[in-house]
């Protein structure tokens, strides 16, 4: 039968090594389903597939050695997955309108993790909102503390959840636990002066592990959610690199307007007469501070706090 390569790939399919075989990659925000969903990928692998599932590197689903001639079926038969992305658009019985954008992966978070300053698979899905479907090929992660158990600075887009330590100094005992573990675990941000501990806001990055050792309470999480964004990481044959910090100490809907911007960015910029120019190399031939300037300017993020200079995040100038 004759196949459309851009059709098939852009529907979420695979071209793979095997003849006339394809294989199904199926969403998964944040790396969290519900287990009511596992029936129906059983379903298509065993029915359709050839009766395996692999867990891909983003946390979504394969279903490998599908006939092409069964994808309308099997693109009705996962309906009821894409409707559970809570895209507020009926796309029917088409299959996933697009696999540029990759699955945005996540740690546990906060529902299970002591460490997580925040619920990662409600960030997940509320990006995925924002920015799916879209064909350009972006990766976003996020974890839930500096630990980077997911891996942030492998992505486009890295997004760390932070806290902001308040300090109560009357449950205080000066025990100096939390002290002598932010010396020895991470960057020494706190001191003893006059039997209260002290906390250097220039030092401090938010993990929260001060307050996982107060025996007392006394260090307790800020209301107000944080962010650290890192930008730029990539793996891949050509200069793969780290992703390096853009912003720190921002709020999700500051996050979310940077991503969303970056998007128009590229749609702007890109050398389309290059096979799929990385957004990373792209920034590197126009220059940070132009990157900067341009997904800042809309929402008004520009004059916003906490960026960090383009030498830091080793973009390009």
């Amino acid at each position: 039968m004759s196949i459309d390569r851009k059709i098939v790939t852009k529907n979420a399919y695979r071209i793979t090594k095997i003849r006339n075989k394809t294989a199904l990659r199926v969403r998964v925000p944040g790396g969290h389903l519900e287990a009511k969903y596992f029936q129906i990928i059983q379903e298509v692998a065993e029915k359709f597939g050839d009766g395996t599932v692999h867990l891909t590197t983003r946390q979504g689903f394969e279903c490998p050695g599908i006939d092409f001639d069964r994808i309308p079926e099997i693109n009705k038969m996962i309906r009821p997955l894409i409707e559970s992305l809570g895209l507020d658009v009926d796309y029917g019985d088409g299959g996933y309108p697009a696999a540029g954008t990759r699955n945005i992966s996540a740690c546990i978070g906060n529902r299970v993790c002591p460490y997580a300053n925040d619920d990662t698979t409600r960030i997940a899905n509320s990006l995925e909102k924002a920015v799916y479907p879209h064909d350009f090929h972006f990766k976003i992660a996020v974890t839930g503390c500096p630990n980077d158990c997911i891996k942030a600075h492998m992505q486009d887009f890295g997004i760390i959840c932070l806290t902001e330590p308040q300090y109560e100094s009357k449950r205080c005992i000066t025990c100096e636990a939390c002290v002598d573990n932010c010396k020895k675990k991470v960057t020494g941000a706190l001191s003893v002066k006059d039997y209260n501990i002290e906390r250097d806001i220039e030092k401090c990055i938010g993990c929260g592990e001060c307050i996982l050792k107060c025996p007392a309470g006394a260090w307790t999480r800020s209301e107000e959610k944080y962010y650290r964004m890192v930008i730029m990481g990539r793996t891949g044959k050509k200069n793969p690199r780290l992703a390096m910090p853009f912003i720190k100490w921002a709020t999700e809907e500051e996050i979310t307007q940077i991503i969303k911007n970056t998007y128009g960015f590229v749609e702007r910029y890109i050398d389309t007469s290059l096979p799929k120019e990385h957004i990373g190399y792209i920034v590197d031939r126009m220059g940070y501070q132009v990157f900067k300037m341009k997904v800042c300017r809309k929402g008004g993020l520009y004059h916003a706090r906490n960026f960090f200079t383009g030498r830091s995040t080793g973009c390009a100038h």
